[in-house]
């Protein structure tokens, strides 16, 4: 709808070129943007503002030269200039309409575009560890998640989901313990569990079937397990600060020690039975989560897998000259490239970091040869972006290709105050506890209703309610609004006939209809915005206004009518919006049902 306009104007600054008005060399980087008045016409063109300096003229002047160089077009039905500048364009009855046209031809893709067709993106996601379940905290990484892949794959992208495992690092080592203290217990032992292990009732059931289908044959002497283990960490009372003061032992040293002689008294594959049977139960309990929440992924990339590529990794920062030895210590420099300060990436014994790791999996993401990668990480990961790119760069990669989006926090509140709900650890506000009392089409819409780098307040009792100030209910209800309307007609004996409506499509002729043509008509280039920003909000918004608009329409006009083609024109502009909200719900992964 908008290449007449854009072929019009490129055409107006050509003239002026040739007639020396513009710089031949002159760049147009204007946009042509819908209005939001459309007493300001359907198109506005900030070009003369733009062009203004170059041209040498002031901003009015150069935009009435441009609409009198303007080529005449059948579909451009007047132009004007407004403001200190603006072009604005009023398109012909046939062009509003054709948005119809468009709608029922393309039906559940309208919206769509091939405009990054061929381009391949990978979108990685939640990656939370697999040591419990997720939290409400993961949901919004994951309903945020998924919604960017599904906007991407609207525009053109091949884009792939990806679940980064870290099944390899020190804190499955302490959930493997941890579940091994556990099956100790249920062996009979006595002992006190370390302060900082995992607590959760769901690590004794972990135990629990590893003792039915193992028996006794693990069981130690709980002497044993603790032998030249360094103190838990003992706090003495809080203070008026709330501090509390470390009277004697080291937590982390302790919980290594046992892991050290869990792994020796067990040996490589008894241990190996509590190290797999807690990924498994716990992964599990993920995929499961995730899938029932609408959130799936075509790969789950195990960390275990990554040893060769830390190698090859270390290598390549090696022969770049990018990595030195101090205190035994092997470090990558990164403040070479603006870090803060250099990173460890191996220990004197010998021992690869976290960010070693990190390193290994960018190196393969980018061998895989993706146009480009977005890594979705919490908010506390902020100071992990620059070390990152550092090592991207470092590698011979361009750190330009990986987009980082940082997820914020999720608080809970209910009648006003915020909410200190328990879960199975204690610990947390479990994602499945959300998703049972708001369902999951509320959960997913008010995950990405603010930017991502914001933080949720989440409300629970406005999430549940039947009303206009629940955005999701009342988007939900216009389109089942729509489908009762068809449904009553049907009943009375009447049909939509679309040869009629769109042949009667001149009689919607009040302001709102008007408005609700020229929204419908911007959705396309909402989903792109929307996807090429990487902000979902954008859409859900957009949604929540055509929701707005239609029921202040349908309250304040009847559609059914005794005039049969007003009815049919009326009837072809409700399922109009039907279609596309329903498919705008599918984009942000909410159901539109047909009744509420």
């Amino acid at each position: 709808m908008t290449t007449a306009i854009q072929t019009a104007l490129a055409t107006a600054v050509s003239t002026l070129q040739t007639q020396g008005i513009l710089p031949a060399d002159w760049q147009d980087r204007s946009v042509l943007n819908r209005t939001k008045d459309r007493a300001h016409g359907d198109f506005a063109s900030n070009v003369a503002m733009l062009a203004a300096k170059s041209a040498g003229m002031n901003p009015r002047e150069l935009a009435a030269k441009l609409i009198e160089a303007l080529p005449a077009s059948s579909e451009i039905l007047k132009v004007e200039l407004a403001g200190p500048g603006f072009i604005n364009f009023f398109l012909n009855d046939d062009q509003r309409f054709a948005v119809l046209d468009q709608i029922a031809t393309q039906g559940d893709r309208f919206g769509e575009s091939a405009q990054y067709a061929g381009k391949r993106i990978q979108v990685e996601f939640v990656s939370a560890n697999p040591t419990s379940s997720l939290h409400v905290g993961h949901g919004r990484g994951a309903a945020y998640g998924m919604t960017v892949a599904r906007l991407l794959q609207a525009v053109g992208y091949e884009v792939e989901r990806e679940y980064y495992v870290n099944d390899a690092g020190r804190q499955m080592d302490i959930l493997a313990t941890s579940t091994f203290l556990r099956y100790l217990e249920l062996c009979g032992e006595t002992l006190v569990f370390p302060s900082n292990g995992y607590r959760g009732d769901y690590v004794y059931d972990i135990a629990r079937r590893i003792q039915v289908a193992e028996g006794d044959r693990f069981c130690q002497d709980v002497h044993a397990v603790m032998a030249n283990v360094p103190a838990d960490a003992v706090y003495g009372p809080a203070d008026a600060e709330g501090n509390r003061p470390l009277l004697s032992g080291d937590k982390e040293k302790h919980i290594d020690g046992l892991i050290a002689n869990a792994q020796q008294l067990l040996g490589h594959e008894g241990y190996a039975v509590f190290h797999q049977a807690a990924l498994n139960d716990i992964l599990n309990d993920i995929r499961d989560d995730l899938s029932e929440f609408g959130v799936h992924f075509e790969r789950w990339f195990s960390e275990a897998t990554l040893k060769d590529k830390i190698t090859e990794a270390l290598h390549t920062l090696r022969h770049n000259g990018f990595l030195y030895e101090k205190d035994g210590n092997l470090w990558f420099r990164s403040t070479d490239f603006g870090d803060e300060k250099d990173r460890v990436v191996q220990r004197a014994n010998g021992q690869t970091t976290y960010f070693a790791a990190d390193i290994a999996y960018h190196l393969n993401k980018f061998q895989r040869g993706y146009d480009r990668i977005v890594d979705i990480w919490g908010a506390d990961h902020h100071g992990y972006i620059a070390r990152v790119k550092a090592a991207i760069q470092a590698m011979g990669f361009d750190p330009e290709k990986l987009t980082v989006l940082l997820v914020q926090f999720v608080s809970l509140w209910r009648g006003g105050e915020m909410v200190q709900m328990s879960s199975r650890s204690g610990q947390f506000v479990e994602l499945r506890e959300l998703r049972k009392e708001v369902g999951n089409d509320a959960a997913r819409f008010y995950y990405v209703m603010r930017k991502s780098e914001q933080h949720i307040d989440f409300d629970l009792d406005l999430a549940v309610s039947q009303s206009k100030d629940n955005a999701v209910y009342y988007i939900q209800y216009a389109h089942a609004r729509i489908c009762r309307m068809i449904q009553r007609l049907e009943e009375q004996g009447g049909h939509f006939d679309r040869e009629l409506a769109r042949a009667s499509a001149g009689r919607l002729t009040v302001g709102v209809e008007a408005e609700l043509l020229a929204k419908l008509a911007a959705y396309p280039d909402q989903v792109v915005r929307a996807a090429t920003q990487f902000e979902p909000h954008q859409l859900g918004n957009y949604l929540k206004e055509l929701a707005s608009l239609f029921h202040g329409w349908y309250n304040e006009f009847k559609v059914i009518t005794e005039d049969e083609t007003l009815t049919q024109a009326r009837l072809l502009l409700s399922l109009s919006v039907r279609q596309v909200i329903r498919n705008g719900l599918l984009l942000l992964g909410v159901s539109a049902p047909e009744s509420m």
